[in-house]
């Protein structure tokens, strides 16, 4: 009996050709060929694609890629995030979060100073300066935080 090959938007993918367009989309990605929303949403297809055709679709406007797609690895079951970093850009720096985190500490501090405030008043004396001491504390992690950053991103 003769295999008749079937057309491609016939034909069922396999988990291993969802990962292939997956690390090719990466690919793309970190060639800054796809943007954010591109990328999220073609990875959104292609881990629902049920067709072979479906997935060639993804990747029909992006040439091959320079640097060889690395093999497809076992399929464990577990969930992985595709997305690489981008080699075009550089990790963002955390000046940002850090700015906010002293605005957090300085509301902190306006809450705190405004209760001893309160407080030294009510008693009729002047108090000793009690939110020193978890400003402080709290000041000294951040400052310790700036100078030696944790660079680990969290476990998934």
């Amino acid at each position: 009996m003769e295999t008749q090959r079937l057309p491609l938007n016939r034909m069922r993918a396999s988990d291993t050709e969802r990962d292939l367009t997956i690390d090719r989309l990466a690919a793309a990605y970190s060639e800054g060929r796809l943007d954010d929303d591109e990328y999220e949403r073609r990875v959104g297809t292609a881990l629902v694609a049920v067709r072979v055709g479906e997935l060639r679709s993804l990747t029909s406007d992006l040439p091959v890629p320079v640097v060889p797609v690395p093999p497809p690895r076992f399929h464990t079951g577990r969930v992985r995030d595709p997305r690489p970093e981008p080699a075009h850009r550089p990790r963002r720096l955390p000046w940002a979060e850090w700015g906010e985190e002293w605005r957090w500490w300085l509301g902190a501090g306006g809450v705190l100073t405004g209760l001893w405030g309160a407080t030294s008043l009510l008693g009729g004396e002047l108090m000793l300066y009690w939110p020193l001491v978890p400003l402080g504390i709290w000041a000294a992690v951040l400052l310790a935080s700036t100078i030696w950053p944790d660079d680990t991103e969290p476990p998934y």
